[in-house]
């Protein structure tokens, strides 16, 4: 039986890497201070493997034919992809080994469980994931396991809906008969408007609302109160993929470290991180 070692989430703006230094030093600071202890958690965490959930900005499927959710099942994930090169400012490309047999075994079991997963070989990787890799496993030790949402085209889940899903994957991986040990990790938000009218807009109210409903670690409130119409006011087409965030809280109990918030609008979007201390059993 796999063990679930670690839980947390973060923002995956492309400014975190391409134009970093455009944001106040002070947030700066912030940045690596809270990503720094991300990666101290969860290496002390030791985790086998990295199950980590961010929206897939139609990079993989087209807009009239986008899953519910993609799970990459490579031997191997290399990314970004070429069109992000430049804007993403990577010095090299990455190569992280990834853990195609409990890919494999989370879309055949979901299938027995009633829950559809698509899967790709060959995933194609924006700043959803290269982001996050780039601050927590930079060295590509621990193994990936990437798994795409749709967070942005209609009909979009809902937040009662991806909390089921969490629950399920939790519930798949605790059923695994491997003795790895697993991480979380969901990736997206805070709020922010890509290419809309609210590019230059940051909802700092809403974000320090969110980030507080996760402090307290009331899941019912934040499934109740955190709707698609308030994150959609938020910021449209950006703020949704919070939704990543509450597959997370399924595998979680109690309150999370909130490690830092900055209202970015110099990467465009709210920009947070934080971590679950309990692990839901």
């Amino acid at each position: 039986m796999a063990d679930i070692v670690a839980a947390m989430a973060m923002t995956h703006g492309p400014g975190l890497t391409g134009w970093f230094q455009a944001a106040p030093k002070e947030y700066q600071e912030l940045t690596l201070a809270a990503t720094a202890e991300m990666r101290r958690r969860l290496e002390a965490a030791r985790p086998d493997v990295i199950v980590a959930f961010s929206n897939d900005h139609l990079l993989n499927w087209p807009i009239n034919n986008t899953p519910e959710y993609t799970v990459g099942i490579g031997d191997e994930h290399v990314g970004p992809a070429d069109w992000y090169d430049e804007w993403l400012a990577m010095p090299t490309k990455y190569r992280i080994p990834g853990h195609p047999a409990l890919a494999r075994y989370l879309v055949n079991e979901g299938a027995r469980r009633r829950l559809a997963l698509a899967y790709l070989r060959h995933m194609q990787f924006d700043d959803g994931f290269s982001v996050p890799m780039h601050y927590l496993n930079p060295v590509a030790k621990v193994a990936l396991v990437p798994v795409g949402m749709n967070c942005t085209v209609p009909p979009i889940p809902t937040p009662e809906r991806v909390y089921h899903v969490g629950a399920v994957v939790r519930d798949m991986l605790r059923a695994w008969p491997g003795k790895e040990r697993i991480a979380i990790l969901a990736t997206g938000g805070l709020s922010h408007e890509p290419g809309g009218p609210r590019y230059l807009y940051v909802d700092e109210e809403f974000d320090r609302w969110f980030l507080e409903l996760l402090a307290k670690g009331d899941h019912d409130t934040i499934l109740r109160e955190v709707t698609l119409e308030r994150m959609e006011a938020a910021g449209s087409g950006g703020t949704a993929e919070l939704l990543a965030w509450m597959v997370a809280l399924a595998f979680t109990d109690g309150p999370a470290d909130v490690l830092a918030y900055m209202p970015a609008v110099a990467w465009r979007t709210g920009t947070g991180m934080v971590v679950w201390n309990e692990m839901r059993h």
